[in-house]
């Protein structure tokens, strides 16, 4: 597994920054985002760095299954499974990645809508 000296969720994951912890096995860890979105965010990411969505490659793909799987399995025992819940990835900064370091939010508790942002308005809209 790769690990990075200057990563926040690295460092996490490894126990160097403590966190409310919500699952980890060998592959995966996940915790409690500190600036929750809905009534249940948790933050899923890989133990291996992975910078961004861009730098997957084939090998990773059991790994992103992992995390979907991790996903599963924490709605479930969060009583979300039922009701609904979202999972998101960001990928870089224009969508919101604030953490160079792939994570998936799950987010639950709350019916939410869809689409997840205020519509742009045309004079902004660069298909306009």
């Amino acid at each position: 597994m790769t690990y990075s000296e200057t990563c926040l969720f690295c460092k996490i994951a490894a126990g160097k920054i403590p966190s409310k912890e919500a699952y980890s096995d060998a592959d995966v860890f996940a915790f409690h985002d500190i600036a929750p979105q809905a009534p249940v965010h948790l933050i899923i990411i890989p133990k291996t760095h992975i910078a961004t969505l861009n730098d997957l490659t084939a090998e990773n793909a059991d790994l992103i299954g992992k995390l979907v799987l991790a996903a599963k399995g924490l709605a479930k025992s969060n009583g979300l499974a039922e009701r609904g819940y979202r999972l998101n990835f960001n990928c870089n900064a224009d969508a919101g990645q604030s953490v160079f370091h792939i994570h998936l939010h799950l987010l639950g508790g709350k019916a939410m809508g869809w689409p997840p942002f205020p519509k742009v308005p045309e004079s902004l809209d660069p298909k306009a």
